[in-house]
């Protein structure tokens, strides 16, 4: 009786990650005195109803990154090179470790793709849209001869022409963000997210997005059918006549 009540205890507002780890450290106390012999004779308490909510991914406004963009300077080596960086994690739906770590050889610009290697080492071929493509080839034309100081593979060169750093990326797209308004939290991931849901969103097939974004499974893709689900909702609730 005295258990569950407990377990009745920690539903909501308790958040569903403290619970499940509340009970089991329980199970695990009652598992150490059961094996001497000590423990009450009760039933092991389960969590299976205590599910974590699923988090949706975070996606931004098509006009909020056409206004990223826009806030990029073209007039300089780095800023073709932030341009470029930024068409690639939302043209091409790449992970920052997948862009930061993109090799001169990686690039098939004649095919209009390139060759990502991703988590597991697996590698996909991506293909590029018109616009990534041509700021792609701007930057390798007119921003990175300008930054090499010395033999390096990578694509991606920092203003000193080392190799890029995480932290830089991140900087770089939260400072584009809040220059174009937008007061929220955004990180590389954001723009990829917001690549696959407008993938989705324009009626691309699971599966292929799947594909793109080197998902190993397709479930993990299946979240952002759930996000835009929810913006159909949206719009649907400020539309219905009977709302």
């Amino acid at each position: 009786m005295h258990l569950s009540q407990y377990q009745s205890s920690l539903r909501s507002p308790t958040a569903a990650s403290t619970a499940q780890r509340k009970l089991s450290s329980l199970r695990t106390l009652l598992k150490f005195l059961k094996s001497r012999g000590r423990g009450p004779e009760v039933e092991l308490p389960s969590a299976e109803n205590l599910r974590k909510p699923i988090r949706l991914p975070k996606a931004l406004p098509l006009e909020v990154v056409r206004e990223m963009m826009q806030q990029t300077e073209l007039s300089s080596p780095s800023g073709l090179r932030d341009r470029a960086f930024l068409e690639l994690l939302f043209g091409a739906g790449l992970r920052v470790s997948e862009a930061i770590g993109l090799r001169m050889d990686d690039l098939r610009l004649d095919a209009a793709e390139i060759s990502v290697t991703g988590k597991r080492e697996k590698t996909r071929r991506v293909p590029l849209p018109a616009e990534t493509l041509d700021r792609l080839e701007t930057y390798l034309q007119h921003g990175r001869p300008a930054l090499v100081k010395r033999p390096l593979p990578n694509v991606f060169l920092s203003d000193r022409g080392l190799v890029w750093q995480r932290r830089t990326a991140y900087g770089l797209i939260h400072r584009l963000a809040r220059d174009a308004g937008w007061s929220q939290p955004v990180g590389p991931h954001t723009l990829r997210h917001t690549y696959a849901v407008s993938m989705l969103r324009a009626g691309a097939d699971l599966r292929s997005v799947q594909e793109l974004l080197g998902h190993e499974s397709i479930a993990t893709t299946q979240i952002y059918t759930q996000l835009d689900l929810e913006a159909v909702r949206r719009a649907y609730d400020s539309a219905h006549p009977r709302r």
